[in-house]
């Protein structure tokens, strides 16, 4: 299969149906299917070969996802491009993926043009806007003339069985971001585990709220919307209130948003009054949850909390912990279960591996390792990475855990966080779970700092909600019943915002930089 086919079972069902919502704007099945059509053929037309690297640049447009499936009917590989990032990232992700093709809304043209010296391998820029000049300045054509003599005749492309679909960027939490190859294959096991994880009865109408970039990751969250026909509602702009609006008035029953908007939604005022009736999952992932605010967030929006576990190298559907997962007996689960990530998808072997590559015991914790058709080809243009991260088989994906008498994966932490003080191993997330529970904290990131004596000290970094109080005395003093001398920190730091990524994940490489300018970790 191309993953383009998941669009297109929406649109073969219901040409006339509406695939798309912008504001006050719809957009047909039929629109958006010919227009990928016509940009592919258009592409087709410049003897690109296959797999060559295309973006986008824009913000949230299904008139800008249409490119994206416009590059895969053409056979290119997508490099997803954040609009939130600086425009040296852009060009460093542009340059390092050796990106050719390059479509762009037209408020971005002045910084294309400023990186077109950059871009030497860069030969196609189409500007998304009509302003002819402001294209030239660019050396960018605009989408009218690009697309001019292109038919809507749907390419005949089949990808092989390796065909790369994207050069997606790893999220950079623990160092700077690689180029994973995900292939049609493993893009399709992704969303083949999603609408198996969050079923709909035959007759029911899929309207997804997408809020996070599309052409950065979020787009692939509405493949299997599209796949059933549903709707897919864009927001073209971040706000929490819009959001909750959005809900109510489309009817929305599916929304993917990371654990800190959550958190940011349960302090709107008069939240509980609203209606999310219509929600059949709030799907949250991405970074850690709080268990003290995922029992909250089911309190306020129902039993729609969806957790999906996934790593860049393997998108989406490693295990998924479904509604129903959250609850025992009728009511909320206990801390175990909401802090477990889920049961692995039917599509994917998951164990837990020692250092040597034995699997493990159920209970007993060690590395998280994948294999199946969801894990990626490699990285791109680095064998020796792609070497040290697949081995046997196995993607090894740096994440500490362990599996339960139920057959519930739960994560621990990432490896390279874990924090060795004093010669004990210090998981962050057992830190952070507890200063969650505080009432004044928003969010925080543990860390190892270092120590003379003990190597690392056990370090909070802590983000407070608006117009909270707390001294760190206090914080220290509140965890150490629960965490003892050993994992409650010693310090506590207080920061007006975390660094976050796309995703919405604390960038722990970036909160610890400071800490350890002039020394050297030793992990």
């Amino acid at each position: 299969m191309a993953i383009t086919d998941f669009f297109d079972r929406g649109w073969r069902g219901d040409p006339e149906g509406i695939a798309f919502v912008a504001g006050d704007r719809e957009y047909t099945y039929a629109e958006i299917g010919e227009l990928s059509c016509r940009v592919a053929n258009a592409l087709l037309q410049q003897g690109l070969a296959p797999e060559t690297k295309g973006a986008v640049l824009a913000g949230n447009d299904p008139l800008a996802w249409a490119c994206v499936l416009g590059l895969w009917r053409a056979g290119l590989a997508w490099v997803p491009v954040n609009p939130a990032n600086p425009p040296e990232e852009i060009q460093r992700l542009l340059s390092g993926f050796d990106c050719e093709v390059l479509f762009c809304h037209e408020q971005f043209l002045p910084v294309v043009a400023k990186l077109r010296t950059e871009l030497e391998q860069m030969r196609t820029v189409v500007s998304l806007g009509s302003d002819t000049a402001v294209a030239a300045s660019a050396d960018a054509r605009v989408l009218d003339e690009f697309l001019a003599g292109a038919t809507g005749d749907v390419p005949d492309y089949i990808p092989g069985a390796d065909g790369v679909a994207g050069i997606m960027p790893t999220g950079g939490t623990t160092g700077a971001p690689k180029g994973v190859m995900n292939t049609h294959r493993s893009l399709t096991v992704s969303a083949v585990h999603q609408m198996l994880a969050a079923p709909y009865p035959a007759n029911k109408k899929i309207v997804n709220l997408v809020a996070a970039p599309m052409t950065h990751t979020a787009g692939t969250l509405t493949l299997p919307c599209t796949a059933r026909g549903g709707t897919v509602v864009v927001m073209t702009r971040p706000d929490p209130v819009a959001l909750l609006d959005l809900i109510e008035k489309r009817r929305v029953t599916e929304i993917f948003l990371p654990p800190t908007v959550i958190y940011r939604l349960l302090e709107i005022p008069g939240i509980e009054q609203r209606d999310f009736s219509s929600l059949e999952y709030l799907m949250y992932g991405s970074a850690p949850m709080s268990t003290e605010k995922l029992r909250r967030a089911i309190e306020v929006f129902g039993p729609v909390l969806h957790q999906g576990y996934g790593q860049t190298e393997a998108p989406s559907g490693i295990a998924f912990l479904r509604p129903e997962d959250h609850f025992r007996d009728g009511q909320i689960a206990d801390d175990t279960r909401l802090s477990a990530a889920g049961r692995p998808g039917p599509m994917v072997r998951v164990e837990v591996m020692d250092n040597d590559g034995k699997i493990l015991p159920v209970g007993q914790p060690g590395e998280i390792c994948v294999r199946g058709d969801l894990v990626m080809k490699g990285y791109y243009n680095a064998p020796e990475k792609t070497a040290e991260t697949i081995i046997d088989g196995w993607l090894h994906t740096g994440d500490v855990g362990y599996l339960d008498t139920e057959g519930f994966l739960h994560i621990t932490d990432r490896k390279k966080d874990m924090i060795i003080s004093g010669g004990f191993n210090v998981y962050p997330s057992e830190v952070e779970q507890v200063f969650w529970s505080h009432p004044a904290v928003q969010d925080c990131a543990v860390i190892g700092t270092p120590h003379q004596d003990w190597g690392e000290a056990v370090t909070a970094v802590v983000e407070l909600n608006e117009g909270a109080e707390v001294s760190e005395e206090e914080l220290i003093a509140y965890c150490r019943p629960t965490l003892g001398g050993i994992r409650t920190p010693k310090k506590v730091v207080f920061v007006a915002e975390l660094p976050r990524s796309a995703n919405g994940k604390v960038l722990k490489k970036d909160v610890r930089e400071s800490f350890w300018r002039g020394h050297e970790r030793q992990i």
